[in-house]
C-alpha cells in the first residue's frame, strides 16, 4: 500500500506540484459538471476540486495511489477513483466540463495523451496541464537556476507542510520548447507558460463550435 507524506493531516502538504493547484482550481470554469483529474495520485487535487463541480474522477494507473486516494477521500461523496492508464481507458467523448493533469503526462506519450484529455472536453471545456520537461541548452540551465530562490523562499514558508507521497517518479524526455511546439500544434490557441519552480503550464478551451 501506497505510504502517505509524513504530516499530521495526511490530505494537506505542499511541494513543488501541489504549490501550483491554485493555477489548477483557477482554470476550473463555473457551473462545472463533470471534471476528470488525470493521474491523480493520492487525491489531494480531486478533492479540492469537488468543491467546485458536481463530480470528479480521478483516474491513475498505480493501484497503490487509487488505494490511498480511495482511503482519504471517504467522506467526500462526490468524488470517484479509477485504476487505469489514460490510454486504454474509454473516455467518453466530450463528457467532461474540465480536465486537468498535474505532473503526469510526462509518464505518459505526450501527443496521444493530449489527445485523449482533448477529445474528453465538452465543448466550451477547460484543460490545465502542469508537468515538467528537461533543460535544453545554457538558457534553459539559466532560468532554472533562476528558480532556487523561488524554492528556498517557498520551501521555507511551508516546511511543516512538507510532503511527498509515494508516488512513482520519472525524469522528463521532453524539452520545454518541444512541450510548448506540440501543445500549440494539438490545442490551437493554448498558453504555455513557464514557471518558477521547474514546472509548465498549458491552459486551453475547447471552442464551442
Amino acid at each position: 500500500m501506497a505510504r502517505p507524506a509524513s504530516r499530521s493531516r495526511p490530505d494537506e502538504y505542499w511541494n513543488h506540484n501541489t504549490h501550483y493547484h491554485g493555477l489548477v482550481l483557477a482554470s476550473v470554469p463555473r457551473g462545472c459538471g463533470e471534471a476528470l483529474d488525470v493521474g491523480c495520485g493520492d487525491g489531494f487535487l480531486a478533492r479540492k476540486l469537488a468543491a467546485r463541480a458536481v463530480h470528479v474522477t480521478g483516474i491513475d494507473k498505480s493501484a497503490d495511489m487509487v488505494e490511498e486516494a480511495r482511503r482519504q477521500s471517504e467522506g467526500v461523496p462526490n468524488v470517484d477513483f479509477v485504476e487505469a492508464d489514460l490510454l486504454s481507458y474509454d473516455l467518453k467523448p466530450e463528457s467532461y466540463d474540465f480536465v486537468c493533469s498535474v505532473a503526469s503526462i510526462h509518464h505518459m506519450d505526450f501527443a496521444a495523451a493530449v489527445t485523449a484529455m482533448r477529445d474528453a472536453l465538452s465543448p466550451g471545456g477547460s484543460l490545465i496541464i502542469i508537468s515538467l520537461a528537461k533543460d535544453d541548452g545554457l538558457k534553459d540551465r539559466l532560468v532554472g537556476v533562476g528558480g532556487l530562490g523561488a524554492h528556498h523562499f517557498h520551501r521555507l514558508r511551508n516546511l511543516r507542510r512538507a510532503g511527498h507521497p509515494a508516488a512513482p517518479t520519472l525524469d522528463p524526455d521532453m524539452t520545454w520548447a518541444e512541450v510548448r511546439a506540440e501543445a500549440q500544434q494539438l490545442l490551437p490557441g493554448a498558453v504555455f507558460r513557464r514557471h518558477m519552480l521547474w514546472r509548465y503550464s498549458i491552459a486551453w478551451r475547447k471552442p464551442r463550435t
